[in-house]
């Protein structure tokens, strides 16, 4: 385990990502599900009982079970992603008046983030094809 004063910092890191995170859930410009995702790495270097608790969660406990054993992002995430992306997108490129660069900025970084999304798995391996290796704990 890592050094109490490492430990505390990974721990506060863990606990601000998992809060803004959830005020994500509430709020378009905030995203949500990498939030959650960092908030789980920073407790599994912190505090096993938190990533525990975190694992565990009716709500979130899935899809990061799902991202940390096979790097996979749920088809439901996927469509909720692009979806609310797209939209807001569409909605603040015609709406909010800034340089056309800006709006270009901002559908080159949305387009590699959907990209990103829809090039990773939907669920865990099928049987019969190679299973990667577990990723050992710290």
């Amino acid at each position: 385990m890592a050094h109490p004063v490492l430990r505390f910092i990974y721990a506060l890191c863990g606990l601000i990502s998992l809060v803004v995170g959830i005020v994500g859930a509430f709020l378009p410009i905030l995203p949500t599900t990498p939030l959650v995702l960092l908030a789980a790495f920073f407790f599994s270097r912190s505090s096993p009982w938190l990533h525990r608790k975190l694992l565990n969660n009716r709500l979130m406990g899935g899809m990061i079970r799902n991202w940390q054993h096979h790097g996979a992002i749920g088809r439901r995430a996927k469509v909720s992603a692009t979806g609310l992306m797209t939209g807001l997108f569409v909605l603040t490129a015609i709406y909010v008046p800034v340089a056309v660069l800006v709006k270009v900025l901002v559908a080159v970084v949305c387009s590699s983030v959907l990209v990103f999304i829809w090039t990773r798995p939907s669920g865990p391996p099928k049987s019969g094809e190679e299973t990667p290796p577990e990723r050992a704990s710290p």
